[in-house]
């Protein structure tokens, strides 16, 4: 495993490039369990294109399951990097401890819930009484495998909280390689169509949760997995810094059911499906942006946290401003890709005109706006690994709520097509509001820390 990085002493440029790109690598990764799926969904003979609404139609639960995940995972981890930068060892595996049982319980609950109510969900999400066979199928074996993905994706936030950015990204490259492998065995040769792809993402998780869990049990890594020592307060405190994600990630299901259904809506009877169809492409193609991005900046606050309890202030600069130029220069590449060659992506998942027109229009329409899209992500998670839970929560519900809003509304007065407009008018007006509010409390916060008195502890 090596000794990781020195989240103290590693000069802050080479730190935030060597955790971030793992991390965007790790998240780029992560998105092809989703993308693989859908692609060979969309290329099954005769049913292709139905098929992939039905596993369009899923993608909130699958979000939501994520978000859970984040929840725990990305509150707990700061915590964690704070008390390492502290020097408190004991303090850091306490929290660890009540983490793992918080995402043990989070995966019996969800796995409940959603498999008895997995029926009449799909339906809230869009889902037509052609698309609903192929969607309530591919949800019954996800849900099942609930467990595996929790712990896969929330557990790994504690590997690379302690520097080991690289095994962070070998627990989802272990995973989406099986995917990878698995899906056209099961999809095709077994027959089992997208039962098959829901199976092989199962089945992909469990590989990855049984790797993070050994991870984590290894002596090797600074912060092992303990066990006793709950605490109310620690849940607590890890669910009020997990909360901004978590908001971030279970409002984008909320975002794509409102999308959804107002594409099939004002889409109708005749255009719906193919409108859920394209729309399901398009977010795919938008997590390629979004999840990598995430990447970056949830992967590099442990620089941020770290210090923040180490009370190096200069190191929280200068990782702040490392960590803006990489995601501004990141969504530069983006945007030139996205508005130049987005029909090379389309094609991989159909080859219908219909669905290539559509798709490309909607790709070009939902990325003109995420240069802004930078400096929200940056700031929000920025606030998160300082422990600036209500103003990061604040803004994340801003976002989403006027993207809800106009996704919503836009098709009322402009048709169905309108619904797209909602992702770059919000990520314009977040993207200012975001930096504006940072910069009024960023540099307030950096004078309280250097005022406190040395050994005091943080948010006990």
């Amino acid at each position: 495993m090596g000794k990781g990085n020195d989240l103290g002493k590693d000069p802050v440029a080479k730190l935030v490039w060597k955790l971030a790109v793992p991390s965007m690598l790790a998240q780029f990764i992560n998105v092809l369990y989703g993308i693989v799926d859908r692609i060979y969904i969309g290329n099954i003979a005769e049913v292709g294109g139905i098929a992939l609404a039905g596993a369009g139609v899923c993608g909130p639960v699958v979000t939501l399951i994520s978000s859970f995940a984040a929840w725990v995972g990305l509150g707990g981890a700061p915590l964690v990097a704070i008390r390492m930068g502290e020097g408190n060892k004991k303090g850091a595996e306490q929290i660890l401890a009540n983490c793992v049982v918080l995402l043990l319980g989070l995966a019996a609950v969800l796995t409940g819930a959603f498999f008895a109510l997995r029926r009449p969900l799909l339906l809230t999400f869009g889902a037509s009484e052609v698309t609903l066979p192929y969607a309530e199928s591919y949800l019954t074996i996800i849900v099942c495998g609930t467990v595996f993905s929790i712990l896969a994706a929330g557990l790994n936030q504690f590997i690379i909280c302690q520097g080991y950015s690289t095994l962070g990204m070998i627990t989802v490259v272990l995973g989406a390689v099986m995917n990878i492998v698995l899906d056209p065995i099961f999809i095709f040769s077994l027959n089992m169509g997208v039962a098959g792809a829901a199976a092989a993402t199962v089945l992909s998780q469990a590989v990855s949760a049984t790797f993070v869990v050994s991870v984590l049990l290894s002596k090797k890594v600074k912060v092992q997995i303990t066990f006793g020592g709950y605490d109310r307060r620690i849940i607590k405190r890890v669910l009020s810094f997990g909360l901004s994600p978590f908001l971030i990630l279970a409002t984008d299901s909320i975002v794509i059911i409102a999308l959804n259904s107002s594409l099939q809506k004002y889409g109708g009877a005749e255009h719906g499906d193919m409108l859920v169809t394209c729309a399901t492409i398009v977010q795919s193609y938008m997590q390629l942006i979004t999840m990598p991005m995430a990447g970056l900046t949830g992967g590099t606050q442990p620089v941020l946290s770290f210090n923040y309890g180490a009370k190096q202030v200069d190191r929280i600069r200068k990782g702040e401003k490392h960590v803006l130029l990489m995601a501004v220069l990141f969504a530069a590449i983006m945007l030139v890709l996205s508005q130049l060659i987005p029909g090379q992506f389309v094609k991989i998942f159909s080859s219908d005109d219909r669905y290539l027109k559509l798709s490309v229009w909607g790709i070009r329409v939902m990325t003109a706006c995420i240069i802004p899209m930078a400096f929200q992500y940056t700031f929000v998670d920025g606030m998160t690994a300082l422990g600036v839970a209500k103003v990061a929560v604040s803004l994340s519900l801003f976002r989403k709520l006027l993207m809800i809003a106009l996704t919503l509304v836009l098709p009322i007065f402009w048709g169905a097509e309108a619904a797209f407009f909602a992702e770059p008018i919000c990520d314009a007006v977040a993207g200012v509001t975001s930096t504006t509010v940072f910069l009024l409390v960023f540099n307030r916060l950096m004078k309280k820390r250097e005022a406190m008195p040395d050994g005091q502890a943080l948010y006990s």
